[in-house]
């Protein structure tokens, strides 16, 4: 199934398809690298449209219970007027007008409690859905900024992985470790030679040496004194 998903959308949307399925089955998406981000973007335009959807009908109950209050207060409004035209009637002895208007108020009073009771209604089914659709919009924000650290992460590791890849094929460690090694061998090569010289050395004939360098400084310093002491007595 999956290679000919693959086969007929394509190996990007192919993986899409395939890690969206997972997602809904809650089986593990493959990988976690381009794939989950890809996923996470479908699954977070699903949460979109489903706020969105919500929000609507939202403003459908919005409207409805606007609509029903606005019947509510326009009874009740009527009501009091049709009280005024009783008492306006009766006063003028006008019984017939009287009668009629008291028998309107007296159906609005039958309907008022029936339309307040759907008022009140109305009014908690706007409220708890509009607290729904901010919960939902707080989470879908949530969501979004998940989704872009969930961008920044792949990114960082796309970057990390670039890296290791760079190093691995310039083999730096290896060269270094070569480096270190060739440098090592020259410190021991030095020591050995200056060893060697050491002990090529006859300590006998240095010893000789350094007896007749000092001979020959003596002489020396002796001939500078006899020099110095003739030439006072020529002046």
């Amino acid at each position: 199934m999956k290679k000919f998903i693959y086969w007929l959308m394509g190996e990007t949307a192919g993986r899409t398809i395939i890690g969206t399925w997972n997602w809904l089955w809650g089986m593990p998406v493959e990988s976690g690298g381009k794939v989950a981000v890809a996923t996470a973007e479908e699954a977070l335009r699903d949460m979109q449209a489903s706020v969105q959807k919500l929000s609507e009908a939202v403003a459908i109950q919005v409207a409805a219970y606007q609509k029903a209050k606005q019947k509510y207060e326009a009874k009740a409004q009527e009501m009091q007027t049709l009280e005024r035209q009783a008492i306006t009637a009766q006063k003028h002895g006008n019984q017939e007008a009287a009668r009629l208007a008291m028998s309107k108020v007296i159906q609005i009073e039958q309907l008022l409690p029936q339309l307040e009771t759907q008022v009140k209604q109305a009014e908690t089914y706007v409220n708890a859905s509009q607290e729904k659709l901010q919960r939902e919009r707080l989470k879908l924000e949530a969501y979004k900024a998940d989704m872009q650290n969930m961008k920044d992460i792949t990114e960082i590791n796309e970057a990390l992985a670039t890296m290791a890849k760079v190093n691995s094929d310039l083999n730096i460690d290896s060269a270094r470790s070569q480096f270190e090694a060739a440098k090592s061998a020259v410190e021991r090569r030095h020591l050995q030679q200056q060893a060697l010289a050491e002990l090529s050395e006859n300590p006998a004939e240095k010893l000789q040496a350094d007896l007749e360098k000092m001979t020959l400084d003596d002489a020396v310093s002796q001939r500078l004194q006899m020099l110095e002491s003739s030439t006072e007595q020529t002046k």
